[in-house]
């Protein structure tokens, strides 16, 4: 070795690095990722995206998952539900480790607090009513009509941004 290369090894560069050379895209990614990371870690993405898959519509409309972290799922549910998940809790694990496909979650940790209500659905303005019906009225009457009368006013109803 040139005493230049021994140099660098002994600061903790690699020899072959240059220092006002070109850096590679992946030693720049866990600098960018890392603020995001702390709020979310990866792992809970498959979590909350099918929490409702998981744990079902009555557990998923007063619980929300927050954070996946070390093997722990912290979730955010009220007070008087937290007992009831504390004993739902071996079943609820296994649900969860199930649909990953792996065991990520060996604890849950409750945290009490309310989850936040729905958005409300503005409702449907008199217009879209109006030409919803006149879309369906050639059908015939029966179950089908009315589904596609109410698709058609949903479609055709403004929604806020």
């Amino acid at each position: 070795m040139t005493g230049q290369a021994m140099n660098d090894k002994k600061d903790g560069a690699p020899a072959d690095r240059h220092i006002y050379g070109p850096r590679p895209v992946g030693a720049l990614v866990p600098a960018l990722v890392r603020p995001a990371f702390r709020k979310r870690a990866p792992a809970t993405a498959p979590v909350v995206a099918d929490w409702e898959a998981i744990v079902g519509p009555a557990l998923a409309a007063v619980t929300t998952p927050r954070k996946l972290f070390s093997g722990t799922l912290a979730i955010a549910c009220a007070g008087p539900v937290a007992m009831e998940l504390q004993h739902l809790s071996g079943e609820l694990m296994a649900r969860i480790n199930g649909h990953l496909g792996r065991v990520a979650v060996t604890r849950l940790r409750f945290i009490q607090d309310v989850p936040a209500p729905p958005p409300a659905r503005p409702p449907p303005r008199p217009q879209a009513r109006e030409a919803a019906r006149r879309a369906v009225a050639e059908l015939p009457e029966g179950p089908l009509r009315d589904a596609l009368e109410a698709l058609g006013r949903m479609v055709l109803t403004e929604r806020p941004d």
